[in-house]
């Protein structure tokens, strides 16, 4: 299965040091070697980015930087786990190297294999949270 792993921290106006590009190089490395790891890539900092809205077919476009968000999207992963606790596992390896910041862990759709099964296990979880209001 594949997980996408969303970095979201407070963001820095600073590039990273050489020494961290070193350390992030190797663990990228590693993780592309043993298969736990597709791909990953950082975010530019939020005052060259925009964020475009539609709502009520109106479209917006707020240019960064973003100073009313406590935290931005610094970079995210695609990650190989046999399950999504492998992949939480994944992302705290990745938090642990970074020492702050959180992960948001989102399975990736996989058709046609995975549709009956996302489906199964929607239908499960709605049927747990309906008989849990009864």
């Amino acid at each position: 299965m594949r997980f996408l792993s969303i970095y979201k921290c407070v963001e820095r106006n600073i590039p990273p040091t050489e020494a961290e590009m070193c350390a992030m190089g190797k663990m990228i490395e590693e993780g592309i070697k043993s298969g736990k790891l597709v791909s990953t890539e950082g975010c530019l900092p939020s005052v060259m980015c925009a964020r475009v809205r539609v709502e009520n077919g109106k479209f917006t476009v707020t240019d960064g930087p973003f100073t009313e968000s406590k935290e931005v999207v610094g970079g995210f992963a695609i990650l190989n786990a046999d399950s999504k606790e492998q992949a939480i596992a994944y992302s705290k390896e990745f938090l642990a190297h970074m020492g702050t910041g959180e992960t948001e862990v989102r399975q990736l759709f996989e058709a046609p294999q995975d549709v009956q099964k996302n489906y199964e296990t929607l239908s499960n979880l709605k049927a747990s949270q309906s008989a849990g209001r009864s």
